[in-house]
């Protein structure tokens, strides 16, 4: 009887052994329900931004609000009328005035730490033809020695 016994326990253990441990077995499922779940939740991530590029990709080929916006935020662009001011806070002036180079002038898509002044009736620096000297050619270039 002893033997028959230890013969069922070991039976037992050896169909308990894939169940728990095995291919197909509980530790198994619940690893890969763990891994769903995380993907599940990755792929609405994703749809979430898929989402989020295409209303922007339908807004820049359907407007010019996008585009515009860009421009300004992404390039530092202004418009012809618009006169751009920035605010800088005292001690960033005086940190960006020691640690900048020896040049003072931003290049277009950077910006600058150092004060800005405001202008308030901007001089456009669009060339203007030349057809000979003009009181208003003599006028811009007044403007321009008294701005600069």
């Amino acid at each position: 009887m002893r033997l028959v016994t230890v013969v069922l326990i070991v039976l037992l253990v050896l169909i308990q052994y894939p169940l728990w441990w095995g291919h197909g077995g509980w530790l198994r499922v619940h690893e890969l329900q763990q891994q769903l779940a995380k993907q599940l939740q990755q792929n609405s991530d994703e749809k979430l931004r898929n989402e989020r590029i295409a209303g922007e990709v339908q807004d820049l080929q359907n407007g010019t609000a996008a585009v515009e916006e860009r421009a300004r935020y992404e390039m530092g662009m202004v418009k012809d009328s618009e006169v751009f001011v920035q605010f800088v806070s005292p001690n960033a002036a005086a940190a960006a005035a020691q640690n900048a180079p020896s040049s003072n002038t931003s290049t277009r898509g950077e910006m600058s730490a150092a004060p800005v002044r405001v202008v308030p009736n901007p001089v456009s620096r669009v060339p203007e033809r030349k057809r000979g000297h003009t009181k208003d050619a003599k006028d811009t270039k007044e403007a321009k020695k008294k701005a600069g």
